[in-house]
């Protein structure tokens, strides 16, 4: 077989085709890519690894000088990681398949290249969520979910320490500041707990009785058809801090929560986790994690 002429056609047919649809640039890109890292694959079955360098120096003359010997490399890559089963997304532009490729690991690639697609990530994006860790920071029981296709729920996506810039260059704040670092930066802290949540307020005022009380974070969230009460505490998590927010989360249930809508779900974020006191908590809708910052 003439392995060379194979992959040159391939990266040619490529080429006309992102001319000619320009639409269609990702899908062009990753079927003829995935096709040539077979190419390749194979044909070093036969010539060994020197054969990438011997092609490439061709097509550098041939066609165009990104065909290069790294590039030739990042192809056979995307091959052996699709073959391994990763899902491939034509959302997603070759560029951000070449930062998901140095990840290696099948689950980690299925993570991102998902959340990309889902949330619309830029290449930039990406690359900025793989620094922060974001799925080294998800609970082991999420990745067996994610690694056997189960069911996943909203408090399965919030990262444990959940990320927050801090602004201020300081690490002794209240909780006043812990807030207003949050709603500086609203749109990451709501990444930072997962998918589809929606600001609904803050300092959000219900009455009780006589007296008034302030809900630190209210959300809301659309895949999951929920509110979502946040309470922020600079100290490790105490057992009135789990009867606090469930006041709070059956206050929405009774007077803003619609028939459509589920019940609704409480999130404590603290400096310093307690596993125990979450363990004999009798409301399985309440989750904390902690924050750290950046």
């Amino acid at each position: 077989m003439d392995y060379y002429n194979e992959i040159k056609n391939e990266l040619i047919d490529n080429e006309l085709t992102k001319k000619a649809k320009d639409y269609s640039k990702n899908k062009s890109d990753l079927m003829h890519y995935y096709n040539v890292g077979k190419l390749l694959s194979v044909a070093g079955k036969h010539y060994g690894e020197g054969i990438i360098v011997k092609y490439s120096n061709k097509l550098v003359v041939d066609i165009d000088r990104k065909y290069n010997i790294t590039n030739l490399k990042r192809m056979r890559q995307f091959y052996w990681m699709v073959e391994k089963g990763a899902t491939v997304w034509h959302q997603l532009s070759w560029s951000h398949y070449k930062l998901l490729i140095s990840l290696h690991l099948v689950e980690k690639i299925n993570y991102y290249s998902e959340v990309s697609v889902k949330n619309n990530y830029s290449v930039r994006e990406l690359l900025n969520r793989i620094k922060s860790n974001e799925y080294e920071r998800l609970d082991i029981s999420t990745k067996n979910k994610l690694i056997e296709k189960e069911e996943t729920k909203l408090t399965d996506f919030i990262k444990n320490p959940i990320v927050i810039k801090n602004t201020l260059n300081i690490n002794d704040i209240s909780e006043k500041y812990l807030k207003k670092l949050i709603l500086e930066d609203i749109d990451s802290f709501l990444k930072e707990l997962g998918n589809s949540f929606t600001y609904v307020g803050n300092e959000y005022k219900i009455k009780i009785g006589g007296s008034y009380n302030y809900i630190d974070i209210l959300l809301f969230n659309i895949e999951f058809n929920c509110y979502v009460v946040v309470e922020l505490k600079i100290v490790e998590l105490k057992k009135e801090h789990i009867g606090q927010i469930e006041i709070y989360m059956n206050y929405i249930d009774q007077n803003l929560k619609h028939d459509y809508h589920d019940k609704t779900i409480g999130i404590i974020i603290c400096k310093h986790d307690n596993k125990l006191v979450l363990e004999y908590s009798s409301d399985p809708r309440i989750f904390s994690t902690t924050y750290v910052f950046s």
